[in-house]
């Protein structure tokens, strides 16, 4: 059996496997209703058998969950990969880092985003919900929000506010193609830092004087 017969899986690390069957599966969960993929389908297109997909993610739903929750929230060494500068700087490197993770999960963030849903019930709607919260924690934190800080809370919902408008943006850049990548960078980024520079302080000084 020649090299190129052989089966794939056999010519990589069990991490680099794993990964291969993840990204597949995001990928037609992205083009297709999850009732529409299975795990044959999958495991074709990963070149693997069927049974490594339930050895290393359980059952679809299980696989499913996890594809959408990494396709929703902003992981944690995205802050330590931003520069060290000015909140002008870290923003703009921000955004420009969440617009290539954008660009990577391709259909599977639009699903996601989609006003219909991907499918939803209760356990998606929470992932999202979740999502949505850790991943304007990772904002804070990439913005220099002392962790202690007693607003918290309250700026933690300034951003998943903000967050609707990138959902907005990514719509009109990937679906409608109204707006360009550069011109979504200009408004993602003038924004959230305009939100950091300005509001925060005055959401701040509120309740302060509350």
């Amino acid at each position: 059996m020649t090299t190129d017969s052989a089966p794939r899986w056999r010519r990589l690390e069990p991490d680099e496997r794993r990964e291969q069957i993840f990204a597949c599966a995001a990928e037609l969960f992205g083009e297709r209703p999850y009732a529409e993929v299975s795990t044959s389908d999958i495991a074709a297109r990963a070149g693997v058998a069927r049974g490594l997909i339930n050895h290393y993610f359980g059952t679809k739903r299980e696989l499913y969950l996890a594809v959408i929750r990494r396709a929703m929230t902003v992981p944690h060494f995205a802050v330590e990969l931003l520069p060290e500068g000015s909140l002008e700087k870290r923003t703009h490197a921000a955004v420009d880092w969440f617009l290539n993770m954008v660009t990577k999960q391709g259909k599977m963030w639009l699903a996601a985003i989609a006003p219909e849903g991907i499918g939803r019930d209760a356990e998606v709607e929470q992932i999202l919900a979740e999502a949505d919260r850790e991943s304007a924690d990772r904002v804070l934190e990439a913005v220099g929000v002392p962790p202690d800080n007693k607003q918290w809370d309250e700026l933690n919902a300034l951003i998943r506010a903000y967050g609707g408008m990138v959902k907005a943006a990514g719509r009109e850049w990937l679906v409608r193609g109204a707006l360009n990548r550069e011109q979504v960078h200009a408004l993602l980024s003038k924004s959230l830092h305009t939100l950091v520079a300005e509001v925060f302080p005055a959401v701040q000084e509120d309740a302060a004087g509350r």
